[in-house]
């Protein structure tokens, strides 16, 4: 950039210095015989006639050679209009909002968004069930299963608004790039605007992945959840209709103190 301002303030100032009045060359003198006098003033057409023609073929080249510098500033000022870099950035401002999400996501209740911990807790929760387990048992497992799924629907919900408060800031960002990129006075400048509309974009795609990620956690855990609740039912029903030891007679007396 440096170096295309110096070599247009050159240029201008070639440009000044070819521009100045041009002092023509002093007429040659010519042989005595060409020449007619009124006085004492000696005038020689032929010799008039080849200075005026060199004057208008010296004039001529320096207004070609004015032409091609100005043709040549002009081409540097564009080129640096096409290597000026965009003044606006929304990069701040779409990181923010992709942190928001992840915070979000992290914040996950009871069951986070990672492998080892869902293979643990579903193989401790969500696992064939177990028949030697207490009624007590199954009662704690059954509000821990709802506990999940009502946390999870929580979580999703939380996500969800995360995201329609980035809708926000995401217009906001569209707006001024849009208009940025409108108002672009280089190739480079508008490049650069609709890399950051790009990234905009990206970061919408991010939060409608983190909405259906959470979504879908919640449908899985409730899923889930409706079928170890019917494996326990099963197994309640069964330990209910199991037949006991049946009905064993005794004494008994109607009234106190009788025989």
């Amino acid at each position: 950039m440096i170096r295309s301002r110096s070599r247009i303030r050159h240029i201008l100032f070639v440009t000044t210095i070819l521009t100045s009045p041009v002092a023509l060359s002093p007429l040659t003198v010519t042989p005595a015989h060409a020449l007619f006098g009124f006085g004492d003033i000696v005038f020689d057409p032929s010799n008039y006639a080849e200075n005026v023609l060199q004057a208008a073929r010296a004039l001529e080249q320096i207004n070609n050679q004015i032409q091609s510098l100005q043709n040549e500033a002009q081409m540097l000022i564009n080129q640096a209009r096409n290597l000026a870099s965009l003044p606006y950035s929304s990069l701040q401002q779409i990181q923010q909002s992709v942190q928001r999400t992840q915070q979000l996501l992290g914040e996950a209740q009871r069951i986070a968004f990672d492998v080892q911990q869902i293979d643990q807790i579903f193989s401790q929760q969500y696992a064939d069930m177990d028949l030697t387990a207490s009624d007590q048992d199954l009662i704690d497992l059954a509000r821990e299963r709802w506990g999940n799924t009502v946390g999870a629907l929580q979580d999703a919900m939380r996500v969800q608004a995360g995201v329609v408060g980035n809708i926000e800031t995401q217009r906001a960002e569209l707006s001024a790039l849009v208009g940025e990129s409108q108002g672009a006075t280089g190739a480079l400048q508008a490049t650069q605007a609709g890399n950051q509309i790009l990234a905009l974009q990206a970061q919408q795609l991010a939060d409608l992945t983190a909405m259906l990620a959470a979504n879908g956690r919640a449908d899985a855990l409730s899923a889930a959840e409706q079928a170890a609740a019917a494996e326990q039912g099963r197994e309640q029903r069964r330990r209910f209709l199991e037949p006991g030891a049946g009905y064993q007679p005794g004494s008994a007396r109607m009234f106190p103190g009788s025989n």
